[in-house]
Parts: C-alpha cells; structure tokens; sequence
C-alpha cells in the first residue's frame, strides 16, 4: 500500500499535475479534496470531466466518474466485489475506493486518454427498437453506424501513418529540400537556356534532343519489355519442366502399377481424405474456435495484475481439484456396474488417441515429401539454369551406371597403353641422345679429316644449302595455300554477305512496317492521353464537390448528434427526477416509520421544526437582551468612570512617591555638605 501511495504522489508531482504532495500531506487529504483530486486526473484523460465537483450533486459526480471508468474498463480491486459498496466508497470519497483508481489511472494515462478519445466516438448509441420502425430513424442510425466504420479505418489508417516511422517534421524537412532544389533547377535551366539563345538552330537542336530523350525513353521500356518477357519466358520453361518432369514421374508409377494397386492407393487417400474432413479438422477448428473466443474475451477484459492472476490460478486449482474428486466418486459409484464398458472405452480411446497420432504422422510425411518435391524442383531448376543435364532416375540411372562402368575399362585400357607409350618414349629417348653424342663425334672426324685436306667447312655449307633449299620449296608451297586460302576466304565472305542480304530483306520490310506503326500508335497515345487528362481533371472536379458535400453533411450528422446527446441527457435527467419522485412518494406513503424517516419531506420537515424552535430560543434571547440592555448600559457607564477615577489615584500615588523620594536626595545632599 506504501509503494502505492508513493507512486501516486511521484505522478501527481510530475507534469501536468505539479501538485508539490509528500506522502504525509496526500495522506491528510479530506474525501472532498481526494475526490476533486480524482476528478482532476479524469479531466487530464477526458476534457469533459474538468469540473468543480462543489458545482454539482455528489450522485451527479458519483454517476459521471463511474460512467468514465465504465468506457476505461476499470474493474475494482477483489476486496471491493460489491457495486453498492465501490459506489457509495466513491460517492464519500473513502481512502481504499479512490487509491486504486488514482493508481490504475496514473499507471496508464497515455493509453485511457486514447481510450477515451476513441470512446466518444465509438461508444455506440442505443436507439429503441420501436423508434428504428421509422424510415429516416433507420436511414439516420445506419449512417451513423456507416460514419463509425469510417471512423474506426481512418484511426487505423492514422496509427499506421504514425507507427511507420514517417513524421510530419521529417516531411515538411523533405518538402523545403525539394523545393531548394526546384528552385536551383529552374535558375539553371534559365541561365542554360540564356546561354543556347546565342546558338544558331538552336530551336532545332532542342527538338531533336527532345526526340532523342524520347528515343531514348522509349527504348528503356522496350528493354524492360524484353526483359520482362524474358522472364515471363523463363517462368513458363520452368513451369514445363516441372509438368514434364510430373508427367514422367506419372509414367514411370503407371508402368508396372496394376488397377488393383491403383484402386487400393485410390481408396486409402479418399478414407484418410474422408477422415480428416468429418472427424480431425471439424475438431481442430472447433479448438481453435473455442481459444479465439476465450482470447477475445481476455482481451476485452480490462487489464489485470499478478493478484487478480493469482486469485485466478487459486480458483482454477480448486476447481480441477472438485473436478477430480466428482470424477474419483462417479467412478467408485459405477464401477462394479460398467467395468466392461469402461474397459472397452479405455480401448476405443486408445484406439483414437493411435488414429489421430497416425493421421498426424501422415499429415507431416505428406508435408515434407511436399517440401522435398519442391527443394527437388528448385535444385533441377538450378542445374538447368548452370546447362546441367537432368537427374536421372530408374532405368535411366542404370543405363548410366553401365556407361560408366565401361568407360572406366576404356579407360583403364588406355591408361595401360599411355604407360607402355611412356616406357617406349623413355627407350627412344635414351635412343635420342646416343645417336646424337654419334653425330658429333662423326661430325668431329669429318671436320678433322676436311682441315687435313684443306676443305674445311664444306659439310656445313652444303648442309646449309640444303636446308635452304627446302625452306625455299616450304615457303613456296605455302604461299600458293595461303593464295588459295585467301581467294576460299573471299569466295566464302561473298556468299555470306548475299546470304546475310538476302536473309535482312524481309526483316528490313518488317522494320519499316513496325516504325509506321510505331509512329500511328505514338499519335494514337497523345490522343489518349488528352483524353485522359480533360477525364481525369472533370473526375477531380466532381470529387472536390462531393467533397465539399461529404463535409456539409458531415457538420449536420454533428449537429443532428449533439442534438440527440443533448436530448437524450435531459431525457435522463427527468427520468432521474421522476424515480427519484417516485421514491420520494413511496417513502412518504410507506407504514413504516423507519421509511418515512428516509423521506426527504420527513427530513426537510425536522430540520424546518428545529430550525424554527432555535428561531424561538435565539428570539427570547433577543428579548432578554433587550430588556437588560439600559441596566447594562449604566453599569458599563460607571465601571468605565470607575476605572478613570482609579486611573487618576494611580497617577497620584506615582507622583507623590517621585515627590518624596526627589526631597529625600535633597536632604541627603544638604547633609553631606555640613559634614565637609
């Protein structure tokens, strides 16, 4: 209860309130100043109740705040379970009724403010069946419940503008930007177009720009075509891929399937179908029908604490314990009566619980066969998108392994072949090198024995000659193929370009045709667009009256609103007075006195009876002073004389006694001097 109070006294500190409490003077508050301070903090969250509550009837104040923490969905506190008691604790301003509304409310006064912002709008009209029989009773309500739909999707509308990050500052931030930049344009497109006036043909030069912006726009969007179309084409080869790949599938279960096999299959899917159909989904959805409904009502209950919690998890405790006890009785009183049946229903329910395990097991093997058919289909997708070759199944993958297998022993033959090849390379090789280290010791005999005859160097002249002879005829041979080649070449590159002519002729047709269309349907689009535009500018036209008429009858159906609120409270106001009249009757003709005594007449008549006989004592009061005024008057005449006159023997007394005591220093002094 302390950390209650002190909570309430930190809110009522802080703004708006600023009521400077401690816990000492909030705690010597009176019941009229908690009340006015209870009434204060529901003005905060509804301008409406901002009131001196000295101005009104405390049943008139009694009424309002329990009316407004009816629309807040204020529910007491468990120790206050009865309205009377929650009302009349209200009504006198009691400690432990007002403490915890202060505390509800001041714990959630952003969230009551728009609650009760959405309450004036939303809290439904109760109109009399017997006054919706008239037409434009009923045409006016269905409005008014048409206004409230309205209503309730524009502050959606509006909490999700808010909510999305996107504030009015940030716009109009955004806002000013753009137009420091439409501003920069326009001066840059001014001093662009000051400098193109010195430029001859320029008028020309701009229209042709602007055809080649347009050109260039136009191809943009023919490129987004195309790529569009691309991937509308790629979609639809994925598509046939999957329907081939399904068929093939399809294929491949129907060829060694029977019809005994495929009627079984058939009839086992439609009892499962069947199954889930009249029994596990009614089921279900009856589940999830019955937690929707107790969650809608959870959440229009007003907000509970953890002591509201626990009173629930008590109640709850008990009562699965008195339902374990009923159930421990009814079965030790039927016992030796339905021993069989309860053995068989223990059966049957097993036998469900089994099915339903079962059905739900199924439920999740169909689920993931789903899902791997779809990771299937994406990853062949995925080959055929890297030029993979397809998965291969059954036969297929037989025949593939077979190819494989023989493969591999062609390539083990060749690999054998490849190192015989290798060793043979080795021998020749080695081959290699001992005849050329016998060409050069040839070579050296030769060059000795043509130094002794004195030719030396002939060897090599005539080698060189020789292998000159043979580079010439190589080069001549080779220069008659590359003459052929050439005059091929030529040959080949004319008949390509006739072809590549002859293959563009039609083409070439088809573009001139496909320009003039072109050039008609880009007339045919202005045209339309005009039309577009006077369309759309009549359309904005009569949107902005029925507009201004949406709003005209709008400011009536406020009108016409606060007319019927303003009705409907004086209606209850009267009908207030008229019970109360009632009541009023009813206690006055009642037998019993104890009722009469109730009755405001009784109680109006007291008080007039007391007031009139305090009258008569306050009048022979009157009279007594009035008779003893003049002997009064006389005596207070010679008290005052005799107080003067004591007065003056005072002043007497206290000038004698400075008299004697001035003649007695005198006579002192006069001593003294004789003595000198």
């Amino acid at each position: 209860m302390s950390d209650q109070i002190q909570f309430i006294v930190e809110k009522l500190n802080q703004e708006p309130f600023r009521k400077n409490y401690n816990l000492i003077t909030f705690d010597s508050l009176e019941s009229m100043q908690l009340l006015q301070l209870l009434n204060d903090v529901l003005g905060e969250i509804d301008p409406k109740h901002a009131v001196d509550i000295r101005e009104e009837l405390p049943e008139q104040t009694a009424k309002r705040m329990l009316s407004l923490l009816g629309i807040l969905k204020y529910k007491p506190p468990g120790s206050i379970s009865d309205l009377s008691a929650f009302r009349q604790g209200l009504v006198t301003g009691s400690k432990p009724v007002i403490h915890p509304v202060l505390h509800w409310l001041l714990q959630r006064t952003n969230e009551l403010k728009k609650r009760a912002y959405l309450a004036r709008f939303l809290v439904k009209l109760e109109v009399p069946a017997e006054f919706l029989q008239d037409d434009t009773v009923a045409d006016i309500n269905k409005q008014y419940e048409e206004l409230m739909e309205a209503f309730k999707n524009l502050h959606k509308e509006c909490e999700q503008l808010k909510t999305s990050g996107l504030s009015t500052a940030e716009i109009r931030r955004d806002i000013s930007a753009m137009e420091e930049e439409k501003d920069q344009l326009i001066k840059r497109v001014e001093r662009l177009k000051k400098r193109v006036e010195t430029v001859q043909n320029h008028q020309r030069m701009l229209e042709i720009a602007r055809q080649l912006r347009l050109e260039k726009e136009r191809e943009e969007s023919l490129a987004q075509q195309k790529q569009e179309q691309k991937n509308q084409l790629f979609h639809a080869e994925q598509r046939l891929q999957r329907a081939q790949l399904q068929l093939k599938e399809m294929h491949h279960a129907v060829v060694d399937s029977k019809p005994e096999s495929l009627m079984k299959k058939l009839e086992e899917e439609i009892n499962f179908n069947s199954y889930l159909v009249t029994e596990k989904i009614p089921r279900e959805l009856e589940s999830k029908k019955n937690s929707t409904y107790f969650l809608q009502k959870v959440i229009a209950e007003p907000a509970m604490s953890q002591s509201d919690l626990n009173v629930l998890e008590i109640k709850i405790n008990e009562v699965n314990a008195e339902m374990n006890q009923l159930i421990e009785k009814r079965m030790m009183k039927y016992e030796p009566i339905d021993s069989k049946f309860s053995m068989y229903r223990q059966q049957a329910s097993i036998i469900s619980r089994k099915k339903e395990a079962k059905a739900e097991e199924l439920q999740a093997a169909k689920e993931e066969m789903s899902s791997t058919e779809r990771q299937m289909l994406q990853k062949t997708n995925q080959a055929h998108e890297l030029e993979g070759s397809e998965v291969l199944k059954g036969d297929e993958f037989k025949h593939y392994v077979n190819k494989l297998r023989s493969k591999n022993t062609f390539y083990k033959k060749k690999r054998l072949e490849i190192a015989e090849i290798t060793a043979e390379y080795g021998i020749l090789q080695r081959t290699e090198e001992l005849l050329k280290q016998r060409h050069e010791a040839i070579q050296q005999q030769l060059q000795a024995i043509e130094d002794k005859k004195g030719i030396s160097g002939y060897s090599y002249t005539q080698e060189e000659l020789e292998r000159v002879s043979a580079v010439k005829s190589e080069m001549d041979e080779m220069k008659g193929r590359t003459l052929d080649n050439m005059s091929e070449m030529v040959k080949k590159l004319n008949t390509m370009v006739a072809e590549k002519k002859a293959s563009l002729a039609p083409v070439i047709k088809e573009l001139r045709q496909l320009r003039q269309k072109c050039q008609e349907l880009t007339q045919e689009c202005d045209e339309k667009k005009i039309q577009y535009d006077s369309c759309a500018a009549g359309l904005e036209s009569n949107r902005s009256t029925l507009e201004q008429e949406v709003k005209g009858l709008l400011e009536e159906c406020v009108q016409e609103e606060s007319n019927y609120h303003y009705i409907n409270c004086m209606k209850r106001n009267l009908e207030i007075q008229l019970q109360r009249a009632k009541e009023e009757m009813k206690a006055y003709v009642s037998p019993d006195p104890q009722e009469r005594r109730k009755a405001i007449r009784e109680q109006y008549t007291r008080m007039i009876l007391e007031q009139e006989n305090l009258g008569k004592k306050l009048r022979e009061k009157q009279k007594v002073v009035r008779e003893n005024h003049g002997p009064n008057m006389k005596q207070i005449k010679m008290w005052q004389d005799f107080e003067q006159l004591m007065e003056c023997k005072r002043e007497c007394f206290l000038k004698q006694q400075n008299q004697t005591a001035i003649g007695q220093v005198i006579q002192e002094g006069g001593k003294d001097r004789l003595v000198l």
